[in-house]
């Protein structure tokens, strides 16, 4: 169903309250259909993301350790990846 949502479980470092956060969000906007909130959806998406978002640290805490890494980062780690490289890039062009 969700297949935009990244494994958070088995991260080094760890997932992050934002990268929780986001996977909650996203979960949210897929079940609901709300892609962008309104005065009359904002506080049951915003209440759904907060509960989900506990839900999930609870859950990611509970479980044991995964023997084998997920396959790939969350979207933040990657965008966060990319710009990196690119001021490297442009550090060493300079």
């Amino acid at each position: 169903m969700c297949r935009n949502i990244t494994t958070l479980r088995g991260l080094e470092p760890h997932a992050t309250h934002e990268e929780i956060e986001a996977a909650a969000r996203q979960y949210v906007r897929k079940i609901s259909g709300v892609q962008k909130t309104s005065e009359a959806t904002e506080e049951a998406f915003e209440r759904a993301v907060a509960i989900i978002t506990e839900a999930s640290h609870d859950l990611l805490h509970a479980l044991p350790p995964r023997k084998v890494p997920p396959k790939y980062d969350p979207p933040i780690r990657r965008i966060k990846a990319k710009k990196e490289a690119e001021a490297e890039a442009t550090a060493a062009a300079s």
